[in-house]
């Protein structure tokens, strides 16, 4: 088992090449190895393109070795046709014999559907090598299947005495408590994720652009919540650099509702303490990250109160940031 728990990080390591890019669809790794050899591996292409398993497969150069060899991958070959066929078919038809699965697909669309075809097809299927591994490689599609809405990211930056931000400002523009290197760290997790979300007095107090500036890589959908249809049109959020959803919902349970019918899968909560709160106290989130910087205000608006599992803790130059997991969300 130690073998194929190798080849399944390996596969969730390539995976990561599709963060951001294969959105609605799972970002799958493939590896497919013969004598204890990778001689093919791929991941998924960006949306409407090939899958994972297909891409390992035309990655062999010597295509007959696929009748004695292992595929690997982090999630269930898909059984049904979407905008491309069925992978679990391929794999039959390649005549591969043994097939390694990290994880079941829970999607109703495939739920065992494509290891039922490997079986009936005489391949020899291992399933849930690195299961909670790559469940959470896979969190994103898990999370927007199997609970109906969007993987919810809170985020944001407090002083080291837990201020979020200042009680007055001069200027309609940020007041930045971390350093540089930390607010490009935001910029390419904005490229990672398919939408931001900010409340309707973020947007007046900091007109922010709520791109990726300082990161290569698509810019999110800007969700904005605007309930009472206050905000002007000639603010950043509304510039053509990226799509702009207007919300008017309050309640942190019928805006997921709305996200997850937009099949927005993932979600950045970069607003501000009211919006923010908002999430946590309806218990709809799923990560935080934590920015504390060193810079105190004597006066502001205090930081959301979260409760939440630590899983990591790092130094970017005298910034900390600080990752929760909440492991009982609705």
């Amino acid at each position: 088992m130690k073998i194929h728990e190798k080849y399944i990080k390996r596969c969730i390591e390539i995976a990561k090449n599709g963060l951001g890019s294969t959105r609605p669809n799972p970002m799958v790794g493939c590896v497919i190895v013969h004598n204890n050899a990778i001689i093919g591996e791929g991941f998924t292409s960006p949306y409407g393109g090939a899958h994972a398993e297909v891409n390992a497969i035309n990655a062999v150069k010597n295509q007959a070795l696929l009748q004695e060899a292992t595929l690997y991958v982090t999630l269930e070959p898909c059984s049904h046709y979407g905008k491309t066929p069925p992978c679990s078919d391929l794999i039959v038809e390649k005549k591969i014999p043994n097939v390694i699965i990290g994880t079941i697909d829970t999607h109703s669309k495939v739920a065992g559907k494509g290891i039922e075809r490997l079986k009936k097809a005489g391949c020899n299927v291992t399933v849930g090598v690195l299961e909670n591994a790559c469940k959470t490689h896979h969190k994103r599609f898990f999370t927007f299947h199997n609970k109906k809405r969007p993987y919810v990211i809170l985020k944001w930056a407090e002083t080291a005495n837990g201020f979020i931000a200042p009680k007055t400002k001069n200027e309609k523009k940020p007041v930045w408590i971390t350093n540089s290197y930390s607010r490009q760290l935001v910029h390419k997790w904005r490229a990672e994720e398919q939408a931001i979300l900010v409340g309707t007095n973020t947007v007046i107090e900091d007109n922010p652009s709520l791109t990726v500036r300082d990161w290569t890589g698509e810019n999110p959908v800007r969700i904005v919540l605007d309930k009472n249809e206050i905000l002007s049109q000639d603010l950043n959020v509304f510039s053509n650099e990226a799509k702009t959803i207007l919300v008017k919902e309050t309640s942190a349970k019928s805006i997921c509702d709305l996200l997850f019918k937009a099949d927005i899968n993932s979600v950045i909560i970069e607003g501000g303490s009211k919006t923010l709160q908002r999430f946590i106290n309806e218990n709809l989130w799923d990560e935080a990250r934590i920015f504390i910087g060193d810079t105190t205000f004597d006066d502001g608006i205090k930081a959301p109160d979260l409760i939440g599992e630590l899983t990591s803790k790092q130094h970017i130059k005298q910034d900390i940031l600080k990752v929760y997991a909440n492991n009982n969300s609705n």
